[in-house]
């Protein structure tokens, strides 16, 4: 039997890792040496698919093609608020798929951003299998904790198209946490944070680690928050610096939008470190009177800062709600573990303190902790390792509709997995003979403001008076965060019983068919259509 693997799928990077010699976790590098892979994927005009460095090394040009941020698309509709505001400076187009996804236009096609995705695990599993030799089969792959369960299933059909079996969706907090080794450090019970703030999500967990078991306590975060809105903010500031003076909108120029986020983002990285930054952009564009438009500019560590101070305000609330559903203060929380690349600022760190009353830990690489944390997992399904045990929760409420537009919640948010929920209730109208019943998951009171998760039908029910039918409503919600429904008439034993899928999503039609494309792309003699990282990911 194959070896589990452990993937972090970032929004920004990518990397991998194993259990290796002594029973630790090992993050695996490609044939250059190289441990993390840009999530990045570009569609040429020749055919090819680049997946990493070389990806990002031709994104300028080649800029409506290149997908960066794919993960930020993923489960989520169109018309919705973040797909809204990652459009606004993104140099590929954002399409609406048929039923409404957020899929992304290559040329004359639409492509879910589940495939794109898959390129990227896809790699990923070429890496493990160069370093083990041996096929690569199996993966626990990490979502934020806060992900909803269109999300999951989304990431669960990228692994799919990857020709990998996904055996676990594994929190990265609860991954970061594992690969910390918090339930190593001291005998008893510890309450711990992590913080995870990475390239497109913002989670925190709190949870309780006592004889080798992770109990999350609370969960909560951001899934439309994390390092490339900082980015944004950046590049509509210097966005309208550069239309002030030369009355150009950059925005509107795919090829000059690239190279200005591309600088915007190693000026933030590099002030983390530094106090300033410069961005250095010659012949980023032509005015209409064909003057050529060479931007200088210095970026200091407080402009930076003050840009994005209301992106920096949003971190606190999902802290103090995380901490009120575990019925926590400060003062209960004896260590606090940062992950995500965008956790070395200082800025962030000063707000850690802040909410926490306490420094953060720095003791592991943010950006490779997590893969590192799902290698240990995958260790333990695998039978590996017996040190740990985790003890999830759901992040969301999930419910039915009830009347025309409200929501009744049977499983509560943060409630520890695996979960079962009962419900009974009457049928309204006399010689009723079918009840459907719709499920939701979401925050809101009113239906409308949840995401519909699908569907149960009960017929053929026993006449009677309204009232006099009663159905009994059982929902489970596994380790995993599958979703299963049954509704049951309590006189006769009749039952309906339904596993739940996200609406929307990739139809199984559409899945097969994507797979069936790729192999047949894969077994192109000439090598048409393959996709190529190799040596180019240097």
């Amino acid at each position: 039997m194959s070896r589990i693997i452990g993937i972090d799928l970032g929004t920004t990077n990518s990397c991998v890792a194993v259990i290796a010699a002594g029973e630790k976790p090992e993050v695996l590098a490609d044939e250059t040496g190289q441990r993390i892979t840009p999530s990045i994927v570009a569609y040429t005009p020749d055919g090819e698919i680049l997946v990493g460095v070389l990806a990002r090394r031709q994104a300028i040009p080649n800029a409506e093609n290149t997908i960066a941020g794919a993960k930020r698309l993923i489960g989520r509709k169109v018309n919705s608020d973040e797909v809204a505001w990652f459009a606004k400076s993104a140099p590929f187009r954002i399409v609406a798929a048929p039923n409404g996804d957020a899929w992304v236009r290559i040329g004359k096609e639409p492509k879910s951003p589940q495939e794109v995705a898959s390129h990227v695990l896809a790699r990923l599993r070429a890496i493990a299998e160069a370093a083990s030799g041996e096929p690569i089969t199996r993966a626990v792959v990490t979502v934020p904790a806060y992900f909803n369960e269109a999300q999951r299933q989304a990431t669960r059909d990228a692994g799919a198209i990857a020709g990998l079996d996904i055996v676990r969706i594994l929190n990265e907090p609860t991954a970061a946490a594992l690969a910390y080794g918090a339930h190593r450090v001291k005998q008893g019970r510890r309450v711990i944070a992590v913080f995870d703030l990475g390239g497109g999500t913002f989670d925190i967990s709190i949870m309780a680690v006592e004889n080798g078991i992770f109990e999350v306590l609370a969960t909560d975060g951001d899934s439309a928050l994390g390092g490339e809105d900082w980015d944004r903010k950046l590049v509509e500031r210097l966005a309208d610096e550069i239309f002030d003076q030369y009355r150009i909108d950059v925005t509107t120029i795919p090829v000059a939008l690239g190279r200005l986020k591309e600088s915007v983002e190693q000026a933030k990285k590099e002030l983390s470190e530094a106090s300033m930054a410069i961005i250095r952009l010659p012949y980023l564009a032509t005015t209409s009177s064909n003057e050529q438009i060479h931007f200088e500019r210095e970026l200091t560590r407080e402009e930076l800062e003050l840009v994005t101070e209301d992106l920096r305000k949003r971190l606190a609330a999902p802290c103090q709600r995380a901490m009120e559903e575990a019925e926590l203060t400060p003062r209960d929380i004896e260590e606090v573990l940062l992950v995500g690349g965008m956790s070395r600022s200082p800025a962030i760190q000063a707000v850690v303190e802040s909410i926490f009353e306490r420094k953060p830990s720095k003791g592991a690489n943010p950006d490779e902790v997590v893969a590192q944390g799902a290698a240990s997992y995958g260790g333990i399904l695998a039978g590996t390792l017996d040190d740990a045990a985790l003890l999830d929760v759901t992040p969301h409420d999930i419910g039915i509709k009830v009347g025309n537009s409200s929501f009744a919640v049977m499983i509560k948010r943060n409630s520890m997995l695996p979960v079962r929920a009962r419900r009974l209730f009457a049928t309204t109208q006399d010689d009723q003979s079918y009840v459907k019943v719709e499920v939701y998951q979401g925050t809101s009171d009113d239906i409308s403001g949840n995401r519909r998760l699908g569907s149960i039908t009960l017929e053929e029910l026993p006449q009677g008076k309204a009232g006099s039918v009663r159905i009994e409503l059982i929902m489970t919600l596994d380790v995993e965060s599958l979703l299963s429904v049954t509704a049951r008439e309590r006189s006769t034993g009749k039952q309906a019983q339904v596993e739940i899928r996200p609406s929307g999503g990739l139809s199984r039609k559409e899945l097969v068919e994507i797979i069936t494309r790729r192999r047949k792309q894969q077994r192109a003699p000439d090598g048409t259509n393959e996709t190529r990282s190799g040596q180019a990911d240097a």
